[in-house]
């Protein structure tokens, strides 16, 4: 597997990571425990090196999970969680909407170095900025836990440019984990290049497209609106955006891939310092995930999909009005 580095901090990840979430949480039922072990081992066995958690996660199960999975090769990863939302920590239940007040961040802290069964966090990135409490303050709050030994690295979920910069200049960003693909392209304009004026990495999360642009899934596909994230998908945004998947399809062909790898290895070819963390259930995606960092593009190549996708309008919401709202601009 080939590494990476997430921007000036030093920490150096695989190129491709995993993301832990749909494990437990967001994409229907939880796995099966011991499948889902299995699995995160087989990421490890692979290469993989950077797993992405968070408590709200289940809420709380993620973690666990991710915890006893990796216990055995914890000094061979780097495992990424996140605080931000106001849960109860004995129950989990929501109270609110955020909470990144200083105490708090150091209590989810706490919680967390528990359930993940380690004594410090490599990455701990504030979930969703919160506009009740000063960035500056989010920031100062993991300064302090890093000079407790508690946390190695900070970084950001969902944030803006602004937020950025205000958050930086109180405490190195090592990452911004923002949704980033083919498909949603948001953090072009002002994100990517802060990050790269900044020295920091960014971590797609969703780059996939919530498996869309894996050619899996189609206008027909239900989804459960209690538990699936991808419930707002509509069936006419599905017929629609389908022009994207056909596009990774043609250049896939020719390629000798899959459109999955042709998704990720454009992210891949976009910045050194991209590492996305797709997620699955199964082996043989993981396998497939994992050989986009082989697929290799020219400047012509790039050239190609940026032209056919200008030509292409992506329709309907990415996430619910819910999670839209608790996104940073």
């Amino acid at each position: 597997m080939q590494k990476r580095k997430l921007g000036n901090s030093g920490l150096e990840v695989s190129a491709i990571g995993l993301g832990c979430m749909g494990l437990s949480y967001a994409y229907g039922p939880a796995a099966d425990r011991q499948q889902a072990i299995t699995l995160i081992r087989a990421a490890v066995a692979h290469g993989v090196t950077l797993f992405d958690t968070a408590e709200v996660y289940g809420p709380f199960t993620n973690e666990k999970l991710v915890g006893e999975a990796l216990a055995p090769f914890r000094d061979q990863v780097v495992i990424a969680s996140k605080f931000g939302f106001d849960l109860d920590p004995e129950t989990g239940e929501r109270r609110g909407s955020l909470n990144s007040r200083p105490e708090h961040i150091k209590q989810v802290a706490e919680a967390s170095l528990k359930r993940l069964r380690t004594d410090v966090i490599d990455l701990f990135y504030q979930h969703r900025v919160d506009p009740n409490v000063p960035i500056e303050d989010v920031a100062g709050a993991v300064k302090d836990l890093i000079a407790e030994g508690k946390v190695k690295h900070f970084g950001l979920s969902e944030a803006g440019a602004r937020t950025i910069r205000r958050a930086h200049a109180v405490q190195q960003v090592t990452a911004v984990q923002n949704e980033y693909s083919l498909w949603t392209r948001d953090p072009e304009a002002e994100v990517l290049p802060t990050c790269e004026a900044l020295g920091i990495g960014f971590v797609p999360w969703s780059p996939l497209g919530q498996g869309f642009l894996t050619g899996k899934v189609s206008a027909t596909t239900t989804f459960d609106g209690a538990s699936d994230l991808r419930a707002t998908f509509t069936p006419e945004a599905l017929r629609a955006n389908r022009a994207v998947v056909d596009l990774l399809g043609q250049i896939a062909q020719r390629k000798k891939a899959t459109p999955a790898q042709i998704a990720l290895a454009w992210l891949l070819a976009q910045k050194p310092w991209i590492v996305p963390i797709p997620g699955t259930r199964r082996l043989e995606r993981l396998e497939e995930n994992l050989g986009a960092a082989e697929v290799e593009f020219a400047a012509d190549d790039l050239r190609e999909i940026e032209s056919a996708f200008s030509k292409i309008t992506v329709q309907g919401a990415r996430l619910p009005e819910e999670h839209m709202s608790l996104i940073d601009s």
